[in-house]
């Protein structure tokens, strides 16, 4: 599956990989999206332009706390790179519209590889709080029950009916992980449950995704995952584990949340600059 060409997409996203290509001076060939608390990670990047989402024609403004809502343009790890602080979620507006114009408008850019991260709560015992999570698959709950964000007309390059297999890439996983180990950081891996949100999980809940074989679970990512490999773009997903899923908390959960990853975030951008270092080998 190649990646697309700007001209497969329609006019508006057009205009929006245009803007994003004028502001940076040439086309990226990497594209990286900062979840909830991880916009940190920018710091540690050559970052030389942020372009306000507003100032993107048709782009999605998040308004959760913890999204800043901009587009960092600069290198990651020597590459050309579109780095999305902050992400549209389909629990905002009941609508995968959002995220899935956010996408098309990286791949219409021309980047050849997507690196998602967010954060997530723990299913599985050995997720503790900390833990930072290279992606082996998913299991998108909204796209099972007919919330798939490629619902609509085939916008793009991609076929009607993709394949999933393989849906995050094994050799980016995997250069992943060894720069991982040269840095000294630990990482695991594991599976990515989608949910709609806002809501976080009730205890019942995270027992039946853990029935189900998942490992972390968060309300993001796997609707973009679907859209970047339908067209064509080679994944990485990286989650960080902010807390248990389904315990009890006291306070504000999602504050808690955010602090946890932007503890996390520079872990984050070393790995993911690494990994950009190497992108012609992989």
């Amino acid at each position: 599956m190649a990646a697309g060409h700007e001209d497969d997409y329609p006019a508006d996203i057009r205009r929006a990989a245009a803007r994003i290509v004028e502001e940076l001076g040439e086309p990226p060939r990497l594209g990286v999206v900062l979840g909830s608390g991880i916009g940190a990670a920018g710091a540690g990047w050559e970052i030389t332009t942020r372009l306000a989402y507003t100032d993107i024609p048709g782009f999605a403004v998040s308004t959760v706390a913890g999204h800043a809502g901009e587009m960092l343009l600069g290198r990651v790890g020597g590459t050309l790179a579109a780095v999305m602080s902050g992400r549209a979620h389909f629990y905002e507006s009941g609508s995968m519209d959002g995220l899935t114009f956010a996408i098309r408008t990286l791949a219409a850019t021309g980047i050849a590889t997507l690196v998602l991260t967010n954060s997530a709560g723990g299913v599985a015992a050995r997720m503790k709080p900390g833990t930072i999570v290279l992606i082996e698959d998913h299991l998108a709950l909204p796209a099972l029950a007919g919330g798939s964000s490629l619902v609509g007309p085939n916008v793009g390059p991609g076929p009607r009916f993709p394949a999933m297999a393989g849906a995050y890439d094994a050799g980016l996983r995997e250069a992943a992980r060894r720069a991982a180990d040269k840095l000294g950081i630990a990482v695991a891996g594991g599976v990515y449950a989608m949910v709609g949100g806002p809501n976080f999980e009730t205890p019942a809940e995270v027992r039946m995704l853990a029935t189900l074989g998942a490992d972390v679970v968060g309300m993001s990512t796997a609707a973009e995952a679907i859209v970047a490999r339908h067209a064509g773009l080679r994944v990485l997903g990286i989650s960080v584990v902010t807390n248990r899923a389904g315990a009890v908390v006291v306070g504000d959960e999602h504050a808690a949340v955010l602090a946890a990853a932007g503890r996390a975030a520079k872990d984050v951008a070393r790995i993911v600059g690494r990994v950009a270092e190497g992108l012609e080998r992989v």
